[in-house]
């Protein structure tokens, strides 16, 4: 189950907190959140703090998230684990082709 929520922020940051799994059928959702709350004059960030297991296509909206501008505020150890894993293997990767 995920759960997320806005937190309350100012009026150029808005926060998303997700809490629990971040699966597959739950994606498209998110992704639509984090879209409906940017606009020219709002920055979007999220709080994964909570979040318990990410999949594999959790793991690649995360990414493509980060990869839009959205900052990660906050992040359980897991999360930071994910997250650190992959980017490492995004930089040997493209540096291991070249």
């Amino acid at each position: 189950m995920l759960r997320f929520t806005w937190i309350a922020g100012t009026q150029v940051t808005q926060t998303i907190k997700l809490e629990g799994k971040l699966l597959g059928p739950w994606v498209d959702e998110v992704r639509n959140a984090c879209a409906a709350g940017t606009d020219s004059s709002s920055r979007i960030s999220l709080d994964l703090s909570d979040l318990t297991f990410v999949d594999a296509a959790g793991e690649g909206l995360l990414f493509d998230l980060i990869d839009r501008g959205i900052e990660v505020v906050a992040c359980s150890g897991y999360v930071a684990e994910l997250l650190r894993s992959r980017a490492l293997l995004r930089l040997f990767g493209s540096s291991m082709s070249h």
